[in-house]
């Protein structure tokens, strides 16, 4: 099984509608469920393909989930926000750490001004904070009630990982 983590393309739709139209994926995730295929493929157009850096996360050249990492500007240019998800019948399976193990020195060479990734993951979430630790993330701690999610605000822990942790 070969993993890749190629920039969304438009005929990524179908399998891009297998995982995020799926609620228990989409849990921890800020955007909504995708109940069409027209709102996936406007998805697709409109914010991945021009995001700075969304990856779809492919095995076997089908995507099965993503990457994104937002980096931050001006005088916080220092650091960028990573996020991912995998469909559900992939989970367990070590592709989400693999994904971000890819993904990690592609990010810092791509931004070099970025020294800090981190991400926010919330205290439910125990795959997702398998994962970060797996690929060296490091805890930092709790932000208790930082953010809503589904209309829920949530605990969110902090992880990070630095440019010189490669």
């Amino acid at each position: 099984m070969e993993l890749t983590l190629p920039p969304f393309r438009l005929s990524d739709v179908d399998d891009f509608m297998l995982w995020a139209g799926d609620d228990r994926v989409m849990k921890f995730i800020r955007w909504t469920v995708f109940t069409s295929k027209e709102q996936a493929l406007a998805f697709i157009r409109d914010v991945c393909i021009p995001h700075p850096w969304r990856r779809s996360i492919c095995l076997d050249g089908r995507c099965i989930g993503f990457v994104s990492v937002y980096p931050w500007s001006g005088e916080d240019r220092c650091k960028a926000d990573v996020g991912y998800a995998v469909a559900r019948e992939y989970w367990g399976r070590g592709i989400a750490t693999k994904a971000l193990r890819m993904a990690v020195p592609e990010v810092f060479r791509s931004f070099p001004e970025v020294v800090r990734l981190q991400a926010f993951v919330s205290v439910e979430n125990m795959g997702s904070q398998r994962v970060l630790e797996k690929v060296g993330f490091q805890k930092e701690g709790t932000l208790r009630k930082y953010c809503y999610i589904k209309g829920e605000i949530k605990d969110l822990i902090a992880y990070s990982f630095l440019s010189s942790d490669l």
